[in-house]
C-alpha cells in the first residue's frame, strides 16, 4: 500500500471526535475537491506492506485507529489491512469520500465507516454515488462540508432524499459562518449533528501529523 503518513492524534471530526486515535492515511484520491486541506496526500507517500503498518500502528498508545486518505479504499490491499486491523481487536474508523462503493465492507461493532459526501462547493459533488448511503449502518456516519447556504440546502435535500438510518455530521468549512449554518439546523428542525473541526480549533492550519 502507499502510505503518506502514520501518526498519533485527537479525532477532529464527526462523532468520534476527541478521541485520541492512530491515523493511517494513504496517498491517492480520485477527487480534487477544491477546499481540500489533505493535498500532499494526492501523491506523496512511500510504499509499505500490511505488516510493516501494523508493526508501526503498535508503536503507539491507543486502540482507536482511523484509516483515511486520499482515498483509503482505492488501494489494493485496503480490505486486508481493514480484516488484520479488525482481528486485533482495534477500533477501526474508515473515512471515505462518497464516490467508492462500500458495499464490500462487513459490517461488525467495531467498524465505523464515516462517508463524506461532497456538496457543490467542493466541485466534485457530480460524482457521488448516492446509493451506496443504504449500505451505511446505524453506527455509521454520513457527513457533508457546509461552505454556504447552497452546500446546506444542497445537503439538506440529500438527507430528505434518501433518509439515511446512520449519524448525519453538518461540519462547517473551517472559517466559515457556524453561526449561520446552526440557525439554519434550529429553523428546519433537522436531526443532525452540528461538528467543528477540532483539531483546527487545536492547531490551527497546520497540515501533516494532526
Amino acid at each position: 500500500m502507499k502510505i503518506n503518513e502514520i501518526f498519533f492524534s485527537i479525532q477532529g471530526e464527526g462523532i468520534l471526535i476527541g478521541t485520541p486515535t492512530i491515523f493511517i492515511r494513504t496517498a491517492g484520491c480520485n477527487l480534487r475537491c477544491s477546499w481540500c486541506d489533505t493535498k500532499y496526500a494526492y501523491e506523496d507517500g512511500k510504499i509499505m506492506t500490511v505488516d510493516e503498518i501494523l508493526k508501526e500502528v503498535r508503536g503507539y498508545p491507543s486502540n482507536h485507529i482511523c484509516l483515511t486518505g486520499g482515498e483509503p479504499l482505492m488501494q489494493g490491499n485496503s480490505g486486508l489491512l481493514i480484516r488484520r486491523l479488525l482481528n486485533r481487536g482495534c477500533n477501526l474508523s474508515i473515512e471515505t469520500n462518497g464516490s467508492i462503493s462500500i458495499r464490500n465492507l462487513v459490517p461488525t461493532p467495531r467498524l465505523v465507516i464515516s462517508m463524506d459526501m461532497k456538496c457543490p462547493s467542493s466541485g466534485e459533488h457530480e460524482k457521488m454515488q448516492f446509493g451506496e448511503i443504504k449500505h451505511l449502518g446505524e453506527m455509521d456516519q454520513l457527513k457533508f462540508v457546509i461552505a454556504d447556504n447552497e452546500d446546506y440546502e444542497y445537503a439538506k435535500g440529500i438527507v430528505a432524499k434518501y433518509r439515511p438510518r446512520c449519524n448525519v455530521v453538518f461540519q462547517p468549512l473551517w472559517a466559515s459562518d457556524f453561526k449561520n449554518l446552526a440557525e439554519n439546523i434550529l429553523k428546519d428542525g433537522l436531526r443532525v449533528l452540528l461538528l467543528p473541526q477540532l483539531h483546527k480549533m487545536i492547531w490551527g492550519e497546520q497540515e501533516t501529523g494532526v
